[in-house]
């Protein structure tokens, strides 16, 4: 892919910054990548891992900037954009990663009268924070959310989505109140939950001992992502509370409306309520980076035997099928698995059926989207 932009400054060079960073380089997207911080030991890491190719310690690089990444905390981000609007040369879009969108964006259109403002979303993450955990291909199938408003300059929302496109992510336009609805629903609704089921459990073992030791399998699971980090948790909670608070209040509703039909011995009610969210949970695709519109599944048997997804993924790939998607569902030692496949390509499900039955590997079609 040709260049995109001749020089991009990445203004906070964490996991997400730095990831962004790596990627733009390996597709050789920019001629100069820039990072910015206030933490020389990151920027000097960013650029032994490749990351950038040069950091400063201050703005004047935004003087020479075609793209200003906004990769900082978000609160932080508003104050930055104050700092740096002396900085922008007319030409400069701005764009910025924040998990929050109605009120950031409203704020940067106002203040950045002269320049194109693109809001942005990747929806991308890993476990290790800092830009020691930053990875290229960390964008590869993954949804980056993008949320113009009519202010929007079209042609700078082309470019950026074209960036977005190039570091391997699929681009997807959503106006910013949209955006928060929906992420307060699906990101930081299912953290607080995720949070309070913890709290729950650790006051329990104050009375058993016993609880947390138990708190295997499903509650690891569906709890994981308590672990994130508080600080940037707050932040995002706050700065999107009114969305956060509706989506409380419905959540709640359907806890009550379950405890309801318990306190009643309505067990036909309780049964259809699971029923219902078992159906709609089932829907969904399994898809591992977010958001996939059509994914046709199919289901593949594999004995107890090391390597033996990447022998199935060879067996796909040697005959130009690309898997879009992988979940392991079952492994029992001796007696092999299961896995489930996602193809986003028409008809590659029914070929990659054929091909695997062909070579020794039960599979079936699941289901299509």
């Amino acid at each position: 892919m040709a260049v995109i932009f001749d020089q991009i400054v990445i203004i906070g060079v964490g996991l997400i910054g730095g990831s962004l960073g790596m990627a733009v380089r390996k597709h050789k997207l920019a001629n100069q990548v820039v990072g910015i911080d206030i933490d020389e030991h990151s920027l000097a890491l960013a650029k032994e891992l490749g990351a950038v190719c040069t950091y400063s310690l201050d703005y004047t690089p935004v003087r020479d900037a075609d793209l200003v990444v906004l990769a900082a905390p978000i609160f932080s981000n508003l104050k930055i954009l104050e700092s740096i609007r002396g900085y922008l040369p007319p030409q400069a879009v701005v764009t910025d990663v924040g998990s929050t969108k109605g009120e950031f964006v409203a704020q940067a259109e106002k203040l950045l009268s002269n320049n194109a403002f693109v809001g942005g979303h990747p929806m991308a993450g890993a476990e290790t924070a800092g830009v020691g955990g930053a990875d290229p291909y960390l964008f590869e199938n993954a949804i980056y959310l993008l949320t113009p408003t009519k202010r929007t300059n079209l042609q700078a929302l082309e470019r950026v989505r074209t960036l977005v496109e190039g570091v391997g992510a699929k681009s997807l336009v959503l106006d910013p109140e949209t955006h928060d609805k929906i992420t307060a629903a699906i990101s930081h609704l299912p953290h607080i939950a995720a949070a309070a089921l913890v709290q729950t459990a650790a006051e329990l073992a104050e009375e058993h001992p016993m609880t947390l030791a138990l708190a295997a399998g499903g509650f690891k699971d569906t709890t994981r992502i308590a672990s994130g980090n508080p600080g940037l948790w707050k932040d995002i909670c706050f700065s999107n509370k009114e969305q956060v608070i509706e989506m409380i209040d419905r959540f709640t509703a359907s806890l009550t409306a379950m405890k309801r039909a318990l306190v009643s011995d309505s067990e036909h009610e309780f049964e259809q309520q699971l029923y219902e969210a078992k159906t709609v949970r089932d829907q969904i695709p399994a898809k591992m980076k977010g958001y996939w519109p059509f994914l046709d599944e199919i289901i593949v048997t594999i004995p107890d035997r090391p390597g033996m997804i990447g022998e199935v993924a060879a067996v796909l790939g040697g005959q130009n099928v690309n898997i879009d998607d992988i979940e392991i569902l079952r492994v029992r030692e001796g007696e092999g698995g299961t896995l489930r496949l996602g193809f986003a390509q028409t008809g590659s499900a029914e070929k990659a059926v054929r091909i695997l039955n062909k070579h020794g590997f039960p599979a079936r079609l699941k289901n299509v989207h």
